[in-house]
């Protein structure tokens, strides 16, 4: 794996996503500031043991698994969050906090589960007939899942993500007024129980 590259694609995909276009402070840095948030989880994810890549290495996931209860993920976030506002500046980090708290609002009062924090697929192999690269993914975070026994959370504002989540088996279980004007979406997925 290496991880320079990975860091390169989390950064290529970071400027498709409307969360991360919207806190990116926009300034002559832009650039530098993706390529430092796409560096800082890629090592998040790999410290945590999150890391998901397909064979490819065009697809790109990060699988955190934790609990409400986890006080070190969410104490991290906000480190992260911290960190991040060499990446957003003081206003839009704000802002990105408010937002962040509704959020982890929909995501489970008890137990443990798996949470998606990032996943993408580089343009390239998307959607065509040869590239299974979606699939191969959605396999490993099933094959998780059911290893674990632990659903899996998502939210994403891209209506086609949704809808491909949905395709994949992924349940919709809240729909929100985003304050940018379009909607989040919240989904869930839950394994089937192990056979005995």
């Amino acid at each position: 794996m290496d991880k320079q590259e990975i860091i390169s694609h989390v950064s290529t995909l970071l400027q498709e996503i409307p969360t991360s276009l919207e806190i990116v402070k926009d300034d002559s840095k832009r650039e530098q500031r993706f390529h430092y948030l796409a560096t800082h989880m890629v090592e998040k994810a790999i410290e945590k043991d999150a890391l998901i890549i397909s064979e490819n290495k065009r697809g790109i996931a990060i699988l955190f698994r934790t609990s409400s209860k986890d006080k070190n993920f969410w104490k991290d976030l906000k480190t992260d969050i911290k960190l991040a506002l060499k990446v957003t500046g003081v206003t839009k980090g704000l802002k990105a906090l408010k937002v962040q708290k509704y959020v982890k609002a929909q995501r489970p009062k008890e137990g443990e589960y798996l949470y998606c924090w990032f996943w993408g697929i580089l343009s390239d192999s998307r959607g065509s007939d040869d590239s299974k690269t979606a699939y191969e993914m959605k396999n490993k975070f099933y094959a998780l899942s059911k290893a674990t026994q632990l659903p899996i959370y998502a939210e994403t504002r891209i209506r086609r993500i949704s809808i491909a989540y949905q395709r994949y088996g992924f349940e919709l279980f809240n729909e929100w007024d985003h304050p940018s004007g379009d909607k989040m979406y919240f989904l869930r997925y839950f394994p089937p129980p192990m056979e005995k």
